[in-house]
């Protein structure tokens, strides 16, 4: 029998709904203390699950903070150290889509998916390893890429393009960090039962003149396992990742989208 894991303290962004808050949950599931954040407009629905994480019997709080600003993610940080001691785990899960042509794609758009999936990522990986290298004893860090990091989707040019960046970016900071005794790996999520896909199936079906639900059907079809998945597909790899058992694996990004079949 495998031992239990060592329990450890994590920080998960954008925890409130979604994977984010599938991740959160599993890893206190695991035995994990789990610091969870989203931004200030989510703030009811990320105590909920603090709350759901206390009631596990693991130690939990929430954290408002737009990942977006340095200011911000240092304070994140800083207040999950002086709760829980020190920092093992960070899972940068924070993010968000936008679906529109790129000839249509307004440079605000632009910069706010860049900012929120590649800014708010690099700042995380940033100040989760400054924190781990001063405190010595290594660490495991984690972000969101996507299915679009190797196979970008038409209408999701921005989306797809800080996805494959934040992919480089992970490589790189495996590269760096491993002196360390810090791991870097990331997620790449296909097609998942969330309100930011059930966005992009609305906003493809306007664009191409479908009804709502045919173009997650459309994508899904090619999906070999025969569904798409849910949040806590993806959250029992970064448990993975998160653990013991992910110690000799870094600078990965790893699809896990059930097998989609592209032509």
């Amino acid at each position: 029998m495998p031992s239990p894991q060592q329990s450890r303290n994590v920080i998960v962004t954008g925890a409130a709904r979604g994977i984010g808050k599938g991740i959160a949950l599993r890893l206190a599931e695991d035995g994990h203390n789990v610091v969870v954040n989203d931004i200030n407009a989510n703030s009811s629905a990320l105590d909920g699950v603090a709350a759901a994480i206390r009631d596990m019997g693991r130690q939990s709080i929430a954290v408002a903070a737009d990942v977006t600003s340095e200011n911000e993610v240092k304070k994140l940080v800083h207040q999950s150290v002086d709760e829980l001691g020190c920092l093992d785990v960070m899972v940068a899960n924070a993010g968000i889509a936008h679906v529109e042509s790129l000839l249509n794609v307004s440079l605000e758009d632009w910069d706010r998916v860049m900012d929120v999936n590649l800014r708010g990522v690099f700042l995380c990986y940033r100040e989760a390893a400054r924190q781990m290298i001063d405190q010595g004893n290594g660490g495991k860090i984690i972000g969101a890429a996507s299915i679009v990091a190797y196979r970008p989707f038409a209408l999701l040019g921005p989306y797809s393009a800080s996805k494959w960046a934040v992919r480089g970016l992970t490589q790189a900071a495996a590269m760096e960090w491993a002196k360390h005794g810090i791991t870097v790996n990331a997620y790449c999520p296909g097609i998942v039962g969330t309100d930011m896909w059930e966005l992009i199936d609305e906003k493809l079906a306007a664009e191409e003149g479908w009804q709502k639900g045919e173009a997650l059907k459309t994508y899904s079809g090619s999906i070999a396992l025969g569904r798409v998945s849910v949040p806590e597909d993806v959250a029992s790899y970064v448990s993975y990742l998160a653990s013991s058992d992910s110690d000799y694996m870094t600078g990965q990004s790893v699809m896990i989208d059930g097998g989609i079949q592209f032509s």
